[in-house]
């Protein structure tokens, strides 16, 4: 009894707030919907007590909805770990590498940025995550991870059950005629009569089941996918965005340099035995990092720093070429961006052709930047902000790319 309340304190309760938010509402909704329909209708379908293989897919279906709730609870409860209020480096003179938190009241401590949504100081920061209310980070990245790869397995399982359970339930109520097919719903024809009746309302939601199921498998399948390419590249979504600055600032201004990104290992196994270990805790402490020969403890931070002084990268100016209606995934912008679109609440923008943008940062397909509504750039004009699609934008000349994005923005998304 010791036990159980030490681990329910006060605290652990507060965080159950993160349940009222619409994202894991249909996030566990969705699970819901797929996890029941599935067990029903493999009684239907595949009776658990009378075959082994029945057994089997019974007891898999069970195993794939405690997995899949036990790293998304994970991933919402853990969180991602954050910076110390009042944090500052051992060494005094590290200070001089790091940007200062005013909302925290500390500095950022390399690969932390700060979140608006959870109002803290992220460790290892890839994006705030709706569909969990909160940050994934360095604590929950390897449990994000992993929902990402077992939430569309288990919808690929769930979805062939959908698929055979309508197929032997209609197979035995067809009935065909010179012009006409038609199709029993009864349950009269069954012998002996099911537990569980497959009527008209069965068959529509093993249906529906069956859509959220595959639509599931493929938008949550890319987002594993995605995880999956910067993980093995030790990177964060903002972490590419800042490398890709850096090659632009190396780029326009022809220096003798090249922008070594410091905490890739030289193998993608190295790289992903930082995230994923068999204790389920990452190596490190979020706050110092394993970086590789050559680099430098602070190399990404200095490159920050670097962006920050350089107004002409903190943020880049596009012209808009294509109308963009501000939809949240847009058919007409193509199959790429429509399964990229950024999983997160900030808004998307509405563009019009000859408008100007300062992105800010953004994703291989995505852009999020200051829309000026005036077209003028100077500090303190109204703007608004958002994401839209890289491909509605063309990148100014350099000589016109001016301007700087408020400070502290962070990726939030």
């Amino acid at each position: 009894m010791g036990t159980f309340c030490s681990v329910i304190k006060f605290e652990n309760l507060q965080e159950l707030k993160r349940l009222c938010h619409w994202g894991p509402i249909i996030a566990l909704g969705v699970i819901a919907i797929c996890s029941t329909m599935a067990m029903i209708d493999s009684v239907l379908w595949y009776w658990p007590l009378h075959t082994t293989g029945g057994s089997v897919n019974f007891i898999m279906l069970i195993n794939w909805t405690v997995m899949i709730l036990y790293n998304y609870f994970n991933a919402m409860f853990v969180g991602p770990g954050f910076v110390p209020l009042g944090w500052k480096p051992e060494n005094s003179q590290d200070t001089m590498y790091l940007q200062y938190c005013k909302v925290c009241q500390a500095y950022k401590a390399p690969r932390s940025h700060h979140c608006r949504k959870c109002n803290r100081c992220v460790m290892k920061m890839d994006h705030h995550c709706p569909w969990i209310n909160n940050c994934c980070g360095y604590q929950n990245h390897a449990s994000f991870t992993l929902f990402l790869l077992l939430a569309p397995l288990g919808c690929i399982h769930a979805a062939f059950i959908f698929v055979m359970t309508m197929y032997t339930q209609l197979y035995n109520r067809l009935s065909f005629g010179w012009n006409t097919v038609k199709i029993d719903m009864s349950a009269a024809r069954r012998d002996p009569v099911p537990i569980v009746p497959f009527g008209l309302a069965a068959f529509a939601a093993t249906l529906f089941a069956l859509g959220l199921a595959l639509g599931t498998t493929i938008a949550v399948g890319m987002l594993f996918f995605i995880q999956m390419k910067i993980i093995l590249r030790n990177k964060t979504s903002i972490e590419s965005w800042i490398e890709e600055k850096a090659k632009d600032r190396i780029q326009y201004y022809q220096l003798d340099e090249v922008f070594v990104f410091p905490y890739d290992m030289g193998s993608r196994w190295r790289n992903f035995k930082q995230v994923f270990t068999w204790s389920g805790v990452p190596e490190g402490d979020g706050l110092e990092w394993p970086i590789r020969e050559g680099c430098h403890q602070y190399s990404l931070t200095i490159e920050q720093l670097k962006q920050k002084a350089d107004k002409r990268v903190r943020s880049v100016r596009y012209k808009v070429i294509e109308d963009y209606s501000g939809a949240c995934c847009p058919l007409n912008k193509g199959i790429k961006t429509f399964f990229t679109s950024p999983c997160t609440e900030e808004p998307r923008i509405q563009l019009q052709k000859g408008e100007f943008i300062l992105a800010t940062r953004g994703l291989r397909y995505w852009l999020y930047g200051d829309k000026i509504l005036d077209d003028s750039f100077i500090e303190g004009v109204s703007r608004i902000r958002g994401w839209f699609p890289r491909n509605c934008v063309e990148k100014c000349p350099c000589d016109a790319e001016t301007d700087q994005a408020p400070e502290g923005e962070k990726k939030n998304g």
